[in-house]
Protein backbone atom coordinates (compact mmCIF):
# COMPACT_ATOMS: atom_id res chain seq x y z
CA UNK A 1 0.00 0.00 0.00
CA UNK A 2 1.30 3.30 -1.13
CA UNK A 3 0.36 6.62 0.50
CA UNK A 4 -0.22 9.90 -1.51
CA UNK A 5 2.83 11.85 -0.61
CA UNK A 6 3.49 15.15 -0.39
CA UNK A 7 7.37 15.21 0.78
CA UNK A 8 9.68 13.22 1.52
CA UNK A 9 12.11 13.81 4.53
CA UNK A 10 16.19 13.10 4.23
CA UNK A 11 15.59 9.46 6.40
CA UNK A 12 12.47 8.69 3.89
CA UNK A 13 10.10 10.18 5.78
CA UNK A 14 6.87 11.01 4.11
CA UNK A 15 4.11 13.72 4.74
CA UNK A 16 0.77 11.96 4.38
CA UNK A 17 -2.48 11.36 6.06
CA UNK A 18 -5.21 8.88 6.09
CA UNK A 19 -7.67 10.48 3.30
CA UNK A 20 -4.61 9.70 1.12
CA UNK A 21 -4.60 6.31 1.09
CA UNK A 22 -8.10 6.31 0.20
CA UNK A 23 -11.26 4.01 1.78
CA UNK A 24 -9.80 1.13 0.24
CA UNK A 25 -6.62 1.10 1.61
CA UNK A 26 -7.58 2.39 5.09
CA UNK A 27 -11.10 1.96 6.15
CA UNK A 28 -12.51 4.29 8.90
CA UNK A 29 -15.96 4.73 10.65
CA UNK A 30 -17.20 5.37 13.79
CA UNK A 31 -19.52 3.35 16.31
CA UNK A 32 -22.94 2.81 16.19
CA UNK A 33 -24.56 2.59 20.08
CA UNK A 34 -24.85 5.04 22.48
CA UNK A 35 -22.45 5.89 25.11
CA UNK A 36 -25.30 4.79 27.38
CA UNK A 37 -25.37 1.03 26.34
CA UNK A 38 -22.06 0.71 27.06
CA UNK A 39 -22.22 -1.31 30.44
CA UNK A 40 -23.90 -3.91 27.87
CA UNK A 41 -22.00 -7.00 27.12
CA UNK A 42 -19.98 -6.78 23.76
CA UNK A 43 -19.72 -2.95 23.97
CA UNK A 44 -16.22 -0.71 24.00
CA UNK A 45 -17.14 3.20 24.42
CA UNK A 46 -14.66 5.61 24.66
CA UNK A 47 -14.40 5.12 29.02
CA UNK A 48 -13.12 1.70 28.27
CA UNK A 49 -10.43 3.20 25.93
CA UNK A 50 -7.37 4.21 28.38
CA UNK A 51 -3.60 4.46 28.67
CA UNK A 52 -3.55 2.62 25.18
CA UNK A 53 -5.46 -0.62 26.36
CA UNK A 54 -9.16 -1.46 26.21
CA UNK A 55 -10.40 -1.88 29.91
CA UNK A 56 -13.47 -3.19 29.23
CA UNK A 57 -14.15 -6.55 31.32
CA UNK A 58 -13.18 -9.76 29.56
CA UNK A 59 -16.49 -11.54 28.44
CA UNK A 60 -16.37 -14.94 27.23
CA UNK A 61 -17.91 -15.28 23.95
CA UNK A 62 -20.79 -17.54 24.42
CA UNK A 63 -22.06 -14.54 26.78
CA UNK A 64 -22.02 -12.24 24.58
CA UNK A 65 -25.42 -10.86 23.20
CA UNK A 66 -26.86 -11.75 19.66
CA UNK A 67 -25.97 -8.45 17.89
CA UNK A 68 -25.59 -8.60 14.14
CA UNK A 69 -22.46 -7.43 12.99
CA UNK A 70 -22.10 -4.06 11.43
CA UNK A 71 -19.86 -2.06 10.29
CA UNK A 72 -18.74 -0.86 13.74
CA UNK A 73 -18.07 -4.50 14.57
CA UNK A 74 -14.33 -4.15 15.74
CA UNK A 75 -11.93 -6.97 14.20
CA UNK A 76 -8.63 -7.55 15.74
CA UNK A 77 -5.72 -5.17 14.30
CA UNK A 78 -8.20 -2.43 13.93
CA UNK A 79 -7.38 0.68 16.19
CA UNK A 80 -9.84 2.14 18.31
CA UNK A 81 -9.66 5.98 18.65
CA UNK A 82 -11.55 8.67 21.70
CA UNK A 83 -13.86 10.72 19.35
CA UNK A 84 -15.35 12.33 22.82
CA UNK A 85 -13.76 14.30 25.60
CA UNK A 86 -10.56 12.15 25.87
CA UNK A 87 -9.94 12.67 22.06
CA UNK A 88 -7.10 10.69 20.35
CA UNK A 89 -6.55 8.19 23.34
CA UNK A 90 -6.30 5.46 21.13
CA UNK A 91 -5.95 1.44 21.76
CA UNK A 92 -5.19 -1.52 19.63
CA UNK A 93 -7.94 -4.06 19.42
CA UNK A 94 -6.75 -7.49 20.63
CA UNK A 95 -8.83 -10.66 20.25
CA UNK A 96 -9.93 -10.62 23.29
CA UNK A 97 -12.80 -8.02 21.86
CA UNK A 98 -12.93 -8.38 18.40
CA UNK A 99 -16.58 -9.19 17.51
CA UNK A 100 -17.42 -6.32 19.91
CA UNK A 101 -19.56 -3.25 18.33
CA UNK A 102 -18.33 0.28 19.11
CA UNK A 103 -19.85 3.33 20.62
CA UNK A 104 -20.60 6.85 18.60
CA UNK A 105 -17.44 8.45 21.01
CA UNK A 106 -15.17 5.95 19.20
CA UNK A 107 -13.47 5.97 15.97
CA UNK A 108 -12.14 3.07 14.27
CA UNK A 109 -9.20 2.40 11.78
CA UNK A 110 -8.91 -0.41 9.86
CA UNK A 111 -5.15 -0.68 8.11
CA UNK A 112 -2.19 -2.72 7.36
CA UNK A 113 -0.52 -3.77 10.74
CA UNK A 114 2.16 -1.35 10.69
CA UNK A 115 -0.30 1.72 9.40
CA UNK A 116 -2.40 0.81 12.53
CA UNK A 117 0.99 0.21 14.78
CA UNK A 118 2.07 3.78 13.56
CA UNK A 119 -0.57 5.77 13.96
CA UNK A 120 -1.28 4.67 17.50
CA UNK A 121 2.64 5.73 18.50
CA UNK A 122 1.76 8.82 16.05
CA UNK A 123 -1.57 9.90 17.98
CA UNK A 124 0.57 10.27 21.50
CA UNK A 125 2.95 12.10 19.88
CA UNK A 126 3.36 16.28 20.97
CA UNK A 127 2.78 17.14 17.30
CA UNK A 128 -0.45 15.24 16.99
CA UNK A 129 -1.86 16.50 20.81
CA UNK A 130 -1.07 19.75 19.24
CA UNK A 131 -2.57 19.12 16.18
CA UNK A 132 -5.46 17.45 17.39
CA UNK A 133 -6.41 20.37 20.40
CA UNK A 134 -6.76 22.85 17.84
CA UNK A 135 -9.24 20.57 15.62
CA UNK A 136 -11.22 19.71 18.71
CA UNK A 137 -14.95 21.24 19.04
CA UNK A 138 -16.55 21.64 22.32
CA UNK A 139 -20.45 23.18 21.63
CA UNK A 140 -21.52 20.08 24.46
CA UNK A 141 -18.24 18.12 25.19
CA UNK A 142 -14.54 18.09 23.67
CA UNK A 143 -15.17 16.22 20.11
CA UNK A 144 -12.81 15.54 17.14
CA UNK A 145 -14.61 14.47 13.82
CA UNK A 146 -14.12 11.18 11.95
CA UNK A 147 -13.20 13.89 8.75
CA UNK A 148 -10.36 15.69 11.11
CA UNK A 149 -9.31 12.76 11.98
CA UNK A 150 -8.94 11.60 8.24
CA UNK A 151 -7.43 14.43 7.55
CA UNK A 152 -4.67 14.58 10.35
CA UNK A 153 -1.15 15.33 8.68
CA UNK A 154 1.57 12.45 9.86
CA UNK A 155 4.77 11.67 9.10
CA UNK A 156 5.04 8.31 8.19
CA UNK A 157 8.27 7.07 8.28
CA UNK A 158 9.85 3.36 6.27
CA UNK A 159 7.95 -0.17 7.49
CA UNK A 160 11.74 -1.04 9.28
CA UNK A 161 11.69 2.54 11.49
CA UNK A 162 8.01 2.01 12.46
CA UNK A 163 8.44 -1.69 13.36
CA UNK A 164 11.69 -0.25 15.68
CA UNK A 165 9.71 2.40 17.22
CA UNK A 166 6.55 0.37 17.85
CA UNK A 167 8.77 -2.54 19.33
CA UNK A 168 10.65 0.21 22.06
CA UNK A 169 7.40 1.84 22.85
CA UNK A 170 5.47 -1.80 23.53
CA UNK A 171 7.98 -2.53 25.74
CA UNK A 172 8.06 0.16 27.97
CA UNK A 173 4.45 0.25 28.02
CA UNK A 174 4.45 -3.26 28.68
CA UNK A 175 7.01 -3.03 31.68
CA UNK A 176 4.73 -0.76 33.00
CA UNK A 177 1.72 -2.30 32.87
CA UNK A 178 3.81 -5.02 34.39
CA UNK A 179 4.96 -2.69 37.73
CA UNK A 180 1.15 -1.53 37.61
CA UNK A 181 -0.73 -4.89 37.81
CA UNK A 182 2.52 -6.15 40.73
CA UNK A 183 1.93 -3.18 43.14
CA UNK A 184 -1.16 -4.02 42.92
CA UNK A 185 -1.45 -7.06 44.05
CA UNK A 186 1.12 -6.04 46.24
CA UNK A 187 -1.50 -3.71 48.19
CA UNK A 188 -4.12 -6.22 47.89
CA UNK A 189 -2.33 -8.29 49.76
CA UNK A 190 -1.93 -5.89 52.52
CA UNK A 191 -5.21 -5.05 52.38
CA UNK A 192 -5.82 -9.11 52.71
CA UNK A 193 -3.56 -8.94 55.71
CA UNK A 194 -5.09 -6.18 57.74
CA UNK A 195 -8.74 -7.95 57.03
CA UNK A 196 -7.22 -10.99 57.96
CA UNK A 197 -6.32 -9.52 61.05
CA UNK A 198 -9.48 -7.98 62.01
CA UNK A 199 -11.59 -10.52 61.66
CA UNK A 200 -9.55 -12.46 64.48
CA UNK A 201 -10.10 -8.59 66.36
CA UNK A 202 -13.26 -9.10 68.28
CA UNK A 203 -11.68 -8.61 71.84
CA UNK A 204 -10.03 -5.25 69.99
CA UNK A 205 -11.49 -1.80 71.46
CA UNK A 206 -13.75 0.52 69.88
CA UNK A 207 -12.53 4.26 69.57
CA UNK A 208 -13.52 7.19 67.96
CA UNK A 209 -10.87 8.30 64.98
CA UNK A 210 -10.70 11.46 66.54
CA UNK A 211 -9.27 10.08 69.51
CA UNK A 212 -6.62 8.38 67.28
CA UNK A 213 -6.20 10.90 64.79
CA UNK A 214 -5.71 14.61 63.57
CA UNK A 215 -7.53 16.11 61.17
CA UNK A 216 -8.53 18.63 58.86
CA UNK A 217 -10.41 20.00 56.32
CA UNK A 218 -8.86 21.96 53.42
CA UNK A 219 -9.68 24.87 52.57
CA UNK A 220 -9.19 27.24 48.97
CA UNK A 221 -9.18 25.71 45.51
CA UNK A 222 -7.19 24.82 42.73
CA UNK A 223 -7.32 28.23 41.17
CA UNK A 224 -5.88 29.73 43.86
CA UNK A 225 -2.59 27.58 43.38
CA UNK A 226 -0.03 27.78 40.81
CA UNK A 227 1.59 25.51 38.10
CA UNK A 228 4.23 23.00 39.77
CA UNK A 229 6.99 23.84 36.82
CA UNK A 230 5.98 27.73 38.16
CA UNK A 231 6.70 27.63 41.24
CA UNK A 232 8.55 25.53 44.28
CA UNK A 233 6.06 25.61 46.84
CA UNK A 234 4.21 23.60 49.09
CA UNK A 235 2.05 20.47 47.56
CA UNK A 236 -1.18 21.99 46.88
CA UNK A 237 -3.43 18.57 47.01
CA UNK A 238 -6.72 18.73 44.95
CA UNK A 239 -9.46 15.79 45.37
CA UNK A 240 -8.38 15.22 41.28
CA UNK A 241 -4.56 14.43 42.52
CA UNK A 242 -6.42 11.58 44.30
CA UNK A 243 -8.79 10.71 42.19
CA UNK A 244 -6.57 9.84 39.18
CA UNK A 245 -3.85 7.23 41.56
CA UNK A 246 -3.78 3.71 41.47
CA UNK A 247 -1.64 3.22 44.22
CA UNK A 248 -1.89 4.95 47.56
CA UNK A 249 1.03 7.64 47.33
CA UNK A 250 1.39 11.17 46.49
CA UNK A 251 4.72 11.62 45.27
CA UNK A 252 4.30 15.21 44.24
CA UNK A 253 0.97 17.23 43.05
CA UNK A 254 0.32 18.89 39.50
CA UNK A 255 -0.27 22.67 41.88
CA UNK A 256 1.84 24.59 44.51
CA UNK A 257 1.10 26.55 47.63
CA UNK A 258 3.42 29.46 48.33
CA UNK A 259 5.86 28.52 50.17
CA UNK A 260 4.80 30.38 53.67
CA UNK A 261 1.61 28.33 53.68
CA UNK A 262 -0.51 28.39 56.72
CA UNK A 263 -1.76 24.88 56.72
CA UNK A 264 0.88 22.51 55.98
CA UNK A 265 1.17 18.68 56.99
CA UNK A 266 4.33 16.89 57.20
CA UNK A 267 5.40 13.60 54.95
CA UNK A 268 3.30 10.56 55.83
CA UNK A 269 -0.02 12.35 56.25
CA UNK A 270 -2.70 10.93 54.77
CA UNK A 271 -5.12 12.95 52.46
CA UNK A 272 -8.59 11.64 51.62
CA UNK A 273 -11.11 12.79 49.17
CA UNK A 274 -14.80 11.20 48.82
CA UNK A 275 -17.14 10.81 45.48
CA UNK A 276 -20.10 8.09 44.99
CA UNK A 277 -17.48 5.05 44.64
CA UNK A 278 -16.02 5.57 47.60
CA UNK A 279 -12.68 7.41 49.77
CA UNK A 280 -9.65 7.99 47.49
CA UNK A 281 -6.92 8.42 49.98
CA UNK A 282 -2.95 8.84 49.86
CA UNK A 283 -0.25 9.29 51.83
CA UNK A 284 1.96 12.04 50.79
CA UNK A 285 5.62 11.56 50.83
CA UNK A 286 6.48 16.01 50.80
CA UNK A 287 4.81 18.33 53.19
CA UNK A 288 1.85 19.50 51.40
CA UNK A 289 -1.55 21.61 52.22
CA UNK A 290 -5.10 20.48 51.34
CA UNK A 291 -7.34 22.52 49.84
CA UNK A 292 -11.18 22.56 49.17
CA UNK A 293 -12.79 18.94 49.33
CA UNK A 294 -9.47 17.11 50.81
CA UNK A 295 -9.31 15.99 54.51
CA UNK A 296 -6.02 15.70 55.94
CA UNK A 297 -5.49 12.77 58.61
CA UNK A 298 -2.75 12.22 60.69
CA UNK A 299 -2.11 9.47 63.44
CA UNK A 300 -1.25 10.31 66.81
CA UNK A 301 1.63 7.95 66.70
CA UNK A 302 3.18 8.16 63.62
CA UNK A 303 4.04 4.44 63.56
CA UNK A 304 0.22 3.58 62.78
CA UNK A 305 0.05 5.28 59.77
CA UNK A 306 -0.20 1.89 57.94
CA UNK A 307 -2.51 0.20 59.94
CA UNK A 308 -4.81 3.53 59.90
CA UNK A 309 -4.27 3.51 56.05
CA UNK A 310 -5.68 -0.24 55.73
CA UNK A 311 -8.08 0.68 58.07
CA UNK A 312 -9.53 3.63 55.80
CA UNK A 313 -9.02 1.96 52.98
CA UNK A 314 -11.31 -1.15 54.04
CA UNK A 315 -14.09 1.40 55.29
CA UNK A 316 -14.28 3.24 52.16
CA UNK A 317 -17.82 3.39 51.56
CA UNK A 318 -18.53 4.05 55.03
CA UNK A 319 -16.23 7.24 54.59
CA UNK A 320 -18.16 8.18 51.67
CA UNK A 321 -21.39 7.75 53.48
CA UNK A 322 -20.84 10.63 56.03
CA UNK A 323 -19.82 13.00 53.48
CA UNK A 324 -21.98 15.97 52.57
CA UNK A 325 -23.42 16.79 49.09
CA UNK A 326 -25.32 15.30 46.53
CA UNK A 327 -22.21 13.98 45.24
CA UNK A 328 -20.71 12.77 48.18
CA UNK A 329 -17.88 15.46 47.32
CA UNK A 330 -17.09 17.07 50.88
CA UNK A 331 -16.28 15.09 54.30
CA UNK A 332 -15.99 17.13 57.24
CA UNK A 333 -12.70 16.77 59.86
CA UNK A 334 -15.86 16.44 62.26
CA UNK A 335 -18.19 13.33 60.75
CA UNK A 336 -14.82 11.71 60.37
CA UNK A 337 -13.70 11.96 63.61
CA UNK A 338 -17.04 10.79 64.79
CA UNK A 339 -16.48 7.35 63.11
CA UNK A 340 -16.13 4.26 65.32
CA UNK A 341 -13.21 1.58 64.72
CA UNK A 342 -12.06 -1.30 66.44
CA UNK A 343 -8.53 -0.58 67.01
CA UNK A 344 -6.11 -3.26 68.28
CA UNK A 345 -3.33 -2.99 70.88
CA UNK A 346 -0.18 -1.39 70.23
CA UNK A 347 2.11 -4.48 70.18
CA UNK A 348 -0.64 -5.83 66.88
CA UNK A 349 -0.17 -2.70 65.40
CA UNK A 350 3.47 -2.73 65.38
CA UNK A 351 3.44 -6.06 63.86
CA UNK A 352 1.11 -4.72 61.37
CA UNK A 353 3.96 -1.97 60.35
CA UNK A 354 6.81 -4.64 60.28
CA UNK A 355 4.77 -6.82 57.71
CA UNK A 356 3.19 -3.80 55.80
CA UNK A 357 6.30 -1.70 55.84
CA UNK A 358 8.15 -3.77 52.74
CA UNK A 359 4.86 -4.61 51.04
CA UNK A 360 4.52 -0.54 50.92
CA UNK A 361 8.12 -0.30 50.04
CA UNK A 362 8.28 -2.56 46.85
CA UNK A 363 4.85 -1.00 45.56
CA UNK A 364 6.36 2.38 45.44
CA UNK A 365 9.86 1.09 44.07
CA UNK A 366 7.68 -0.36 40.61
CA UNK A 367 5.74 3.04 40.81
CA UNK A 368 9.04 5.20 40.76
CA UNK A 369 10.32 2.95 38.06
CA UNK A 370 7.30 3.35 36.10
CA UNK A 371 7.76 7.18 35.91
CA UNK A 372 11.11 6.80 35.20
CA UNK A 373 9.55 4.83 31.90
CA UNK A 374 6.64 7.06 31.90
CA UNK A 375 10.08 9.84 31.26
CA UNK A 376 11.82 7.33 28.24
CA UNK A 377 8.55 6.87 26.60
CA UNK A 378 7.61 10.84 26.56
CA UNK A 379 11.25 11.36 25.54
CA UNK A 380 10.49 9.05 22.44
CA UNK A 381 7.54 10.32 21.25
CA UNK A 382 9.17 14.20 21.47
CA UNK A 383 12.15 12.44 19.57
CA UNK A 384 9.73 11.49 17.03
CA UNK A 385 8.06 14.85 16.64
CA UNK A 386 11.03 16.87 16.43
CA UNK A 387 11.85 14.12 13.32
CA UNK A 388 8.82 15.07 11.93
CA UNK A 389 8.32 18.62 12.39
CA UNK A 390 10.62 19.72 9.17
CA UNK A 391 8.93 17.27 7.25
CA UNK A 392 5.77 19.10 8.49
CA UNK A 393 6.80 22.71 8.24
CA UNK A 394 5.98 23.27 11.89
CA UNK A 395 8.04 24.68 14.95
CA UNK A 396 10.40 22.09 16.83
CA UNK A 397 8.57 20.92 20.03
CA UNK A 398 9.43 23.32 23.00
CA UNK A 399 9.80 20.86 25.63
CA UNK A 400 13.72 19.22 23.68
CA UNK A 401 13.73 15.91 24.82
CA UNK A 402 16.34 14.46 27.63
CA UNK A 403 19.43 13.93 25.26
CA UNK A 404 20.33 10.82 28.47
CA UNK A 405 17.11 9.28 27.54
CA UNK A 406 17.53 9.62 24.34
CA UNK A 407 20.55 8.38 23.76
CA UNK A 408 19.12 5.33 25.69
CA UNK A 409 15.74 5.12 23.97
CA UNK A 410 16.43 6.28 20.36
CA UNK A 411 20.07 6.55 19.14
CA UNK A 412 19.55 3.07 17.71
CA UNK A 413 16.13 2.71 16.18
CA UNK A 414 16.68 4.63 12.92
Amino acid sequence: MEAAVDSTGPEGWQKTSIAEFGSQAIFTTFGVLDDDTSEQRGVVSSTHVRDGRICSTRIDNAGRPDVRPSRATLQEGDLAVVLVRRTGDAALVTAQHAGWTATRSVGIIRADTHIVRWLRVWLQTPTAKTWIDEEVTAHVEPTLSLDSLRRMPFALPPTEVITKFDRAISLVEEKIDLNRETALKTLELADAIHAEWSSEGAMWETRQLGALTRARTGKGSARSLLPRADSPGIDGITPTDLFDLSVPYLESSRLTCPADASDVWAPGTLMLATRPDGAHIAMTQRPASPTRGVLAVSPLDTADGWWLLHELRSRSSALAGVAQGQNAREISARAFSRLSVAWPDASTRARFHEVAGPLHAMARKLTAESSTLYDLKDALLRDISARASALLEELPSRDDPDPALLRAGSASLV
